[in-house]
């Protein structure tokens, strides 16, 4: 998966012309999860609360980017 963005040991990563809804996927240690870009919802997977959350606001500050790519 190509990746575009890293921070505090969360990777995350984006397919190019996968399924809908338009989504991101996210790594931190074992966990995974695939958000939703417009709504800014997990729509698979689990997240640590703490490291969710970074995530959520992550998507929010970029969110005009992620919805180009």
């Amino acid at each position: 998966m190509p990746e575009i963005s890293r921070f505090y040991g969360i990777i995350i990563g984006m397919f190019y012309n996968e399924h809908m809804p338009p989504h991101f996927h996210a790594k931190y240690g074992e966990y995974e999860i695939e958000v939703e870009i417009d709504s800014i919802k997990i729509i698979q997977g689990n997240f640590p609360n703490h490291a969710k959350s970074l995530v959520f606001e992550w998507t929010e500050k970029h969110k005009d980017e992620l919805l180009v790519d």
